[in-house]
C-alpha cells in the first residue's frame, strides 16, 4: 500500500525520547504501571528461582575444589548474578511483548487521544477481550517474520571473516528494525492497518524507524533500564505515527507494491 506521508523533520531518536516524557503525564501512568508492575512481577520472581539454584551450584562447587580456591567466590558471585540479571532482562523483554500486548495496545490508544486529542471509539474491557485472538494473531505474525531472519543472521555469525565483521553490524541493523516493526505496530494495529502495509509504511521512513529501533535496541541492553524500555517505546511509537502515518492512513492509496 502507498500513502501520501507527511514530511516532519524529527529523528527516531527524538520521537523514543518523547517517550519518556510521555510516560511522567498523570493521564496515561496507570496504563504504563499495569504492565510494567506484572513485569517487575514476573521477573522477581524468576530471579528469586534463579538464585536459589545459584547458591546451590556454588554450594556444590565450593565442596568440589579446593578450600584455598574459595576465594574465587568473591569474584564468581557478583559474575554470575550479573550475567544472569542481563540475559534474563533479554528473554522477559520479549516474553512481555506478549504478555502485556493487550496492555500496549491500550497504551498507545490512550497516548494517541493525549496527543490528539481525539477518541479513537475502539470499545471498552469487553471489546479488548474479545479482540485478544485478533491481537495475538498479530504478534504471532511478528514473531513469524522475526524468526527465520534471525535464524539466518545467526548463522553468518559462523562463517569465516563475515561473522567477526559484518555480523554483528548487520545483526544490529536487523534488531533495530525489528524494534521499530514491534513498537510502532501498536498505534497501526488500533487502527486496522494491516501488517505488510505497517512494514510498507516504515520502509518509506527508512531513516527515522531505523534511529527509533537503535534506540529502543541501545537502552534494551541496559539492565531494569529495561523495564521501562517497552512503554517508552509505545509511546515514542505512537508520537511517531501521529506526526508521520495518522493523517496518510485515513485514506490510503492502494498501488501495485501492495
Amino acid at each position: 500500500m502507498a500513502v501520501n506521508l507527511p514530511s516532519i523533520r524529527k529523528s527516531g531518536v527524538n520521537y523514543f525520547l518523547e517517550g519518556f516524557q510521555l510516560i511522567k503525564q498523570p493521564g496515561l501512568r496507570a496504563f504504563v504501571f499495569i504492565p510494567l508492575l506484572i513485569n517487575l512481577l514476573l521477573f522477581a520472581g524468576a530471579m528469586y528461582f534463579a538464585i536459589g539454584k545459584l547458591d546451590e551450584l556454588f554450594t556444590w562447587m565450593n565442596g568440589e575444589i579446593p578450600e584455598y580456591l574459595t576465594w574465587l567466590n568473591f569474584f564468581l558471585w557478583p559474575l554470575a548474578v550479573l550475567t544472569m540479571l542481563v540475559v534474563m532482562s533479554f528473554i522477559f523483554s520479549s516474553v512481555m511483548n506478549w504478555l502485556a500486548a493487550p496492555f500496549n495496545g491500550l497504551l498507545a490508544e490512550k497516548v494517541e487521544q493525549h496527543l490528539t486529542g481525539k477518541n479513537l471509539n475502539t470499545g471498552g474491557t469487553v471489546d479488548l477481550i474479545k479482540d485478544l485472538p485478533r491481537i495475538m494473531g498479530r504478534e504471532w505474525q511478528k514473531l513469524k517474520y522475526y524468526l527465520p531472519r534471525a535464524l539466518l543472521f545467526l548463522i553468518l555469525f559462523w562463517v569465516p571473516v563475515i561473522g567477526q565483521t559484518a555480523a554483528p553490524i548487520l545483526w544490529f541493523l536487523f534488531t533495530a528494525w525489528m524494534m521499530a516493526i514491534q513498537y510502532c505496530d501498536y498505534p497501526f494495529d488500533n487502527h486496522k492497518v494491516p501488517f505488510d502495509d505497517m512494514k510498507f509504511a516504515l520502509k518509506n521512513t527508512k531513516g527515522t524507524s531505523f534511529s527509533f529501533g537503535a534506540s529502543v535496541t541501545l537502552f534494551s541492553m541496559i539492565p531494569i533500564v529495561n523495564f521501562i524500555v517497552m512503554p517508552v517505546a509505545i509511546c515514542g511509537a505512537t508520537a511517531m505515527w501521529v506526526d508521520k502515518y495518522r493523517e496518510a492512513y485515513k485514506n490510503p492509496i492502494v498501488s501495485q507494491d501492495s
